[in-house]
């Protein structure tokens, strides 16, 4: 019998970048907030009790996996690799996915406890795994968030692997299915060749709040499911919210993660009390990540100054209990005519405006190109180089570099390619919401 060790739960810090002063009758007010975890578990076979995680992988079976036939072997064994880097004491299951959903492991309506024994019959289990069949992939979701619904795991955890278009069911099943599941569980998804659809994938990992990618190579699936693998075995606290506190007549007008990547919480709010409402994280390990947040107060005479807003990291407490409040800061607001102080841009405020704009530029301009509309595809795609060049984005740039030919990467200059391969542009398409951090002087 194994034994298991409870690691250390994380500590969380919160700081608050801003910069505070505004001329007479300003009213916005932009902040970023720095969300710090530490000193939790770190992604290690360390025995944990059980009921702290659990995970199923989704896997797509349709009959287009078989095109060619290195897909459905990557995927057996990038699930074979998952289900390796399982710590003992996780709930796990695997389906798969094509119109319908089955449960491939333990096919018994519940959650296996991982342990050399249960992995072992997982993987031979794998071995089974064919494709044929068409893809719904609201039934894969729909069948997962019954069996995490039955844990009682505080992570609960989907991994999805697609390999093509959800043809076989209505959008708007899908949509229902990601409203039902978010909040219930996250997910990460991914894209493996280049006949799927990227706001499918990408749209699925935000509404769950997970990460989406693409592996164009099936040979390399199995490094990227061991290292989601990896990062959700370092979770620790999950349902954490970011709580923002205004006064009588200031309001949020929006709230966006902008690192590690951008994504917006605004629409997610949940009203917490008559002035605070709650915006959902997820799931925390070691890590830290950013977010902007815009605050209308009310307008003040110069010498004035005001709370704007409180922020704190909340996460439920026992039944009865008041949720726990984990770390907080404050965004501040001080009137002055001190045109300098007024006017001056907080470096990570600009930092982050500018990775939120790259992300919206690199959009604008796929679709525009899509379209065959080369001029505005040119302006759009010029301006993010422009501004993956400006703030140190590197990955993105090089992104970029393979669906334009850059003349001027300051001045934004760029020509489009006559030819782009479909797994460059799918590339860029899916990571243009990934940021870099601001640089430290």
């Amino acid at each position: 019998m194994a034994n298991f060790a409870k690691p250390s739960a994380p500590r969380f810090s919160v700081e608050v970048y801003q910069n505070e002063f505004l001329a007479e009758g300003a009213r916005d007010v932009h902040a970023i907030v720095t969300v710090t975890s530490t000193g939790g578990a770190t992604a290690t076979r360390t025995a944990v009790a059980p009921g702290g995680a659990a995970v199923v992988i989704m896997v797509d079976c349709s009959g287009s996996m078989e095109y060619p036939p290195d897909k459905m072997r990557g995927a057996r064994e990038a699930t074979a690799a998952a289900v390796d880097t399982l710590r003992d004491g996780t709930a796990f299951a695997v389906i798969a996915g094509t119109h319908v959903a089955k449960e491939v492991f333990p096919r018994r309506g519940l959650l296996a406890i991982a342990d050399a024994t249960t992995r072992a019959q997982a993987k031979e289990a794998l071995r089974g795994l064919t494709s044929g069949g068409g893809t719904a992939i609201g039934t894969w979701l729909r069948l997962a968030d019954g069996l995490l619904h039955g844990s009682t795991a505080a992570i609960r955890h989907g991994i999805l692997l697609t390999d093509g278009r959800n043809e076989h069911e209505d959008p708007a099943v899908l949509r229902a299915t990601l409203d039902a599941c978010a909040g219930r569980f996250t997910c990460d998804a991914r894209g493996v060749g280049t006949d799927w659809e990227v706001k499918e994938v990408t749209g699925i990992a935000s509404a769950l709040l997970g990460t989406a990618d693409i592996v164009a190579d099936p040979a390399r699936l199995s490094a990227d499911f061991t290292h989601m693998m990896e990062n959700v075995m370092g979770k620790e606290v999950a349902d954490v919210s970011l709580r923002l506190w205004t006064p009588v007549g200031a309001e949020i007008l929006y709230v966006k993660q902008v690192a590690p990547a951008v994504q917006d919480l605004t629409g997610r709010r949940t009203e917490a009390s008559p002035r605070a409402g709650d915006y959902p994280t997820g799931s925390w390990g070691d890590e830290s990540r950013e977010y902007h947040v815009c605050v209308r107060v009310p307008g003040a005479a110069v010498g004035q100054e005001m709370l704007a807003a409180r922020a704190a990291l909340v996460m439920p407490g026992a039944p009865g209990e008041a949720p726990a409040v984990l770390a907080q800061g404050l965004v501040r607001a001080v009137w002055t005519d001190d045109l300098a102080a007024s006017t001056a841009i907080n470096p990570q405020v600009a930092h982050y405006t500018g990775q939120a704009e790259l992300a919206q530029a690199i959009q604008q301009g796929l679709e525009a190109r899509k379209l065959g509309d080369v001029g505005g595809a040119t302006a759009k795609l010029g301006r993010a180089v422009q501004l993956a060049s400006s703030s140190g984005n590197a990955d993105t740039a090089k992104l970029l570099a393979k669906v334009v030919d850059v003349v001027d990467a300051a001045a934004g200059t760029v020509r489009l390619k006559a030819k782009v391969a479909d797994a460059d542009e799918m590339t860029l398409e899916t990571r243009s919401t990934q940021t870099v951090r601001v640089r430290k002087s």
